[in-house]
């Protein structure tokens, strides 16, 4: 039989790993690496997160690594044109290049995969192409349910940025839905998107991969913390952006009222210059970070205010393999298996709650260290590389037997 090679397609550079979404590429190719796959990776190098590749760290020379620089930039002229003359999503219209379809034919050519995963729904356009020139079998990562994402934000919008969010929802849903049905297999991060998914197709085409956390690394960065609040994403995903608008908005003058001594950073990448202005009464913007993990290591306290968004907050993951306390809303725990409040984390979905549960830890702190720390011990059960590992090799075994 001939050795398992698998041709890795991804919409961005999976690094630096200051986001979820970079992060859970760069575990996925980790996880086929450790399992002895011959690994190719094919990268969009777009306008919006363009990576110098010689500032890759080693590990990219584990396996083949190939690039492909695109626009990918959002531009008024071809959005109003593909609102008016196409059924596709802007994402979508976006993200494809025909020489880009060339390239990826060359590689499945040259390398005859057993497997090509591709990382993102929009790169899903690219499926006829493979079918084309391949009878390989395709494999599509859900990192999310993104139309979930958008209807969100519609119903939230003001009248006339709801109709164009509408509209644009219908079409990712439309353009989703076609492409889990036309790959092969699915692997979903989270039971909730399998359960989502498995409304529209074979329930045995689905299975979930989690994110695998490297346990022993995170806790070999930490350093002495202080009990203070942080918060890190990529403030280029709205959900992101519009959680930290919200948190300091609405949450932060009661806190900082109730207990003026408490300090709250907040760090990510394409960080806005309108956020410095929250910079006051103990607020701190640090703006993008080099590295996530040396920001969050003397920290103790993760604050997740999201009230939109799907898939799994990584960090919320990472955090509590650190150790971390985490406090969230329900819509930033979404997709995150066994966990209870109370047990693992602390809930809080309005400002009252934020104040009262933050309060608590800090009175509270033998109390909040058991918690993080079982916490902790629930990631390391269902989160760790190697339970991960297992049931990706699982999935993919059963994806080349189907």
């Amino acid at each position: 039989m001939k050795s398992n090679r698998i041709l890795i397609v991804t919409n961005r550079i999976p690094f630096p790993k200051n986001d979820g979404g970079t992060i859970a590429m760069y575990a996925m190719i980790e996880s086929y690496v450790q399992l002895n796959w011959e690994v190719t990776v094919l990268s969009m190098n777009t306008s919006r997160h363009f990576v110098d590749i010689d500032t890759l760290p080693a590990f990219f020379k584990q396996f083949r690594f190939e690039t492909f620089d695109i626009n990918t930039d959002i531009r008024l002229v071809p959005t109003l044109r593909n609102f008016l003359l196409s059924k596709k999503p802007n994402h979508v219209e976006r993200f494809y290049d025909e020489a880009f379809a060339r390239k990826l034919q060359n590689l499945i050519e040259n390398i005859e995969p057993n497997v090509v995963q591709i990382e993102s729904i929009y790169l899903a356009t690219y499926i006829p192409d493979i079918r084309k020139y391949s009878s390989t079998k395709v494999v599509l990562r859900l990192h999310n349910v993104e139309y979930q994402i958008w209807e969100r934000f519609a119903n939230e919008a003001s009248p006339l940025r709801r109709l164009y969010l509408k509209d644009l929802c219908n079409r990712i849903k439309r353009f989703e839905v076609q492409a889990w049905n036309e790959a092969d297999y699915l692997l979903a991060i989270t039971s909730a998107d399998q359960e989502v998914v498995r409304q529209h197709v074979s329930p045995h085409k689905v299975a979930i991969v989690p994110i695998g956390i490297s346990f022993e690394s995170i806790q070999q960065q930490l350093t002495k913390e202080r009990w203070v609040g942080y918060h890190i994403g990529a403030m280029d995903w709205l959900p992101n952006s519009e959680a930290i608008s919200w948190f300091l908005d609405e949450v932060w003058p009661l806190l900082h009222k109730t207990i003026p001594t408490f300090e709250f950073y907040f760090a990510g990448r394409n960080m806005p210059g309108s956020f410095e202005k929250f910079e006051k009464n103990g607020v701190t913007c640090a703006g993008e970070v080099s590295d996530a993990m040396d920001f969050i290591s003397d920290k103790k306290i993760l604050i997740v205010p999201l009230r939109s968004g799907g898939g799994i907050r990584v960090k919320i993951l990472e955090a509590m393999a650190a150790g971390k306390i985490v406090i969230s809303t329900s819509v930033g725990m979404q997709g995150i298996e066994a966990v209870n409040p109370e047990q693992h984390y602390l809930l809080a979905n309005t400002p009252e709650e934020f104040v009262h549960q933050i309060e608590w830890v800090l009175s509270h702190q033998p109390e909040a260290e058991m918690l993080a720390r079982q916490g902790a011990s629930m990631i390391k059960k269902h989160y760790s590389v190697e339970a991960v590992n297992d049931l990706l090799d699982l999935s993919i075994e059963t994806c080349l037997l189907s």
